[in-house]
């Protein structure tokens, strides 16, 4: 699988506890040990999102240690945020409107368009 997407076997490994410990695959020992741990229609790329992210840093960060002199410099950390925590949202709700099955038939139906 790493070298079909061209990267180390160790992120792949990563990847893969991420999703383990997200609830999305299942894992034993040994060749084609791995599983979807529900059917492709129930897990959305929001899912995968999540499991791969989890309850860490959010995607856009805002720095706020700077100077805060007066009333706006206090302010624009806050709106920042606001503003990057809905961009977040947004996103999340569009991945949620996409599941693995309708990605993979997408896949099979362009490369059958290939052929």
């Amino acid at each position: 699988m790493a070298g079909s997407i061209g990267t180390n076997p160790v992120v792949v490994r990563r990847i893969a506890g991420l999703l383990v410990r997200g609830g999305l695959v299942n894992v034993q020992r040994g060749p084609g040990g791995a599983a979807l741990a529900r059917p492709a229609t129930a897990i959305t790329l929001a899912d995968v999102w999540r499991a791969v992210h989890g309850g860490g840093q959010p995607l856009l960060r805002v720095h706020g240690r700077g100077p805060q002199i007066d009333a706006t410099g206090r302010r624009i950390t806050a709106m920042l945020r606001e503003r990057f925590d809905r961009a977040e949202q947004a996103m999340l709700a569009d991945l949620a409107g996409t599941t693995l099955a309708a990605l993979a038939s997408t896949l099979h139906a362009e490369a059958s368009a290939e052929n």
